[in-house]
């Protein structure tokens, strides 16, 4: 008898299909959980005009979805330690995507909010599992190459979202838009018999033979009965809050809310508001409604190639990076610029935004083990929720000022320069431990 190390294992063995299956059968779930997310920001006009609200109800609309999102983010993060990731994240997806079907039938405002509170608990549950399970599937070699590519899914649902809005809703309203949601559950039984569950869950589990199953496809080689499979897992610990601010984490644990928090907010106040500022800025609804696309397609580039540079240079550099496009890009949207302008200017802003925001999920996996992290995951997404919800409400009083639109955008880009400092302090920290590592265990050498 002789333990077989799990981590080891797959971080020797060659990228293969089983893992190729795991990312695509995620990213296609983060297709459904995108478009959900960011049909909000189409419909948000139109809501505006049949509902007669102001700036600041409409916001405060839209935030109901996303304290959905703080909650499930932080219930379903925390479960799935204890149930299951497979388990969290077939939950969220039949969640969010029955209360988005029936959020098509709402005929009032209050009827609107608790079908999106429901949808947004399963979004929030549905993300941090997912990344779990592909972070866990993953060679380190490629973690953050893997999780970028399927978290795209993501800003494609965007993109499907903004797309069918430009041609669905002057012709049929917007209730389609929602009912369209129910589609995914079409993929319901795929996702049950060919999404796996977390190898150290099996075997936190005692569930041997399952995991071993599991790994043979893997790797080519079933293990035999003799040998023991085993997590390794140095800082492993109970799947708690205060767990995240051990062994030397509070600091990092710390920027990394911090560029939650900030990111989070920008992604949902530019995805909630953009159409809205550009057809008031004088530019045509499909036009404005486009934006929103571009928005997306920059998202799902920016996560793709992060994702690269961030498997090549370190993922706390490239966030820096794109976290100083992002403020840049932002600051600039605002100032009167053609139409081409305009849109690059936008693809930049996603690509920095929510492509960053898929690198953050990325970091975060990086830095918490294996026991607890789901609940790293669930709670630096639950305060990036807080900041998703702050996102589209500040952008509701600031747009109720009737500001010019070159100081809303300024200020727009205030939380980007935050997210930047926050992130160049969790760099540095990393740099530093990283250095202090090797003089930490020098003494035991002599």
């Amino acid at each position: 008898m002789h333990n077989v190390d799990v981590n080891a294992a797959i971080d020797q063995s060659r990228f293969g299909g089983f893992q190729w299956g795991v990312v695509a059968i995620c990213g296609l779930l983060l297709v459904a959980d995108g478009y959900d997310v960011f049909i909000a920001g189409s419909v948000l006009p139109t809501l505006i005009d049949e509902w007669g609200l102001t700036k600041p109800q409409a916001g405060a609309l839209q935030a109901w979805a996303l304290f959905g999102m703080l909650f499930g983010a932080l219930i379903f993060g925390s479960l799935a330690d204890r149930f299951g990731r497979r388990t969290g994240v077939l939950i969220s997806f039949v969640l969010f995507t029955t209360a988005t079907f029936f959020t098509g039938f709402a005929n009032d405002p209050t009827q609107f909010k608790i079908a999106r509170f429901l949808a947004g608990m399963g979004c929030g549950g549905l993300m941090p599992n997912a990344v779990a399970l592909v972070s866990e599937y993953s060679p380190r070699r490629l973690r953050g190459t893997m999780v970028a590519l399927m978290f795209s899914g993501y800003s494609v649902g965007g993109m499907v979202s903004a797309g069918l809005g430009v041609w669905m809703i002057p012709t049929m309203g917007w209730k389609p838009m929602f009912w369209i949601a129910a589609l995914p559950l079409l993929f319901l039984p795929l996702i049950w018999w060919k999404l796996p569950e977390s190898l150290g869950f099996l075997i936190k589990r005692g569930e041997q033979e399952r995991a071993r199953a599991i790994l043979g496809k893997l790797t080519g080689a079933a293990p035999t009965p003799q040998q023991i499979l085993v997590y390794s897992d140095s800082k492993g610990g109970r799947a708690s809050l205060p767990e995240l601010f051990r062994h030397g984490r509070s600091l990092h644990t710390l920027m990394l809310w911090t560029a939650f928090f900030c990111c989070l907010l920008l992604v949902f106040l530019l995805s909630s508001w953009l159409p809205k500022v550009m057809q008031e800025a004088g530019y045509a609804e499909r036009a404005a409604l486009l934006t929103l696309f571009s928005l997306n397609s920059g998202g799902m580039v920016g996560a793709i190639v992060g994702g690269w540079f961030g498997d090549r240079f370190g993922l706390p550099r490239v966030v820096v990076a794109f976290f100083v496009a992002a403020t840049a890009s932002i600051a600039l949207i605002g100032f009167n610029l053609p139409v081409a302008a305009l849109f690059t200017l936008v693809f930049i802003a996603g690509a920095t935004v929510i492509g960053t925001q898929i690198l953050l999920y990325a970091s975060v996996a990086q830095l918490y083990d294996l026991s607890v992290r789901s609940t790293g995951l669930g709670w630096a997404s639950g305060v990036g929720r807080i900041g998703a919800i702050v996102g589209p409400t500040l952008g509701g009083v600031l747009l109720a000022r009737e500001l010019p639109l070159q100081q809303n955008f300024l200020i727009f880009a205030i939380p980007a320069l935050v997210a930047t400092i926050a992130t160049l302090v969790y760099a540095l920290s990393m740099h530093g431990a990283t250095r202090a590592q090797p003089a930490a265990v020098a003494p035991a050498r002599s």
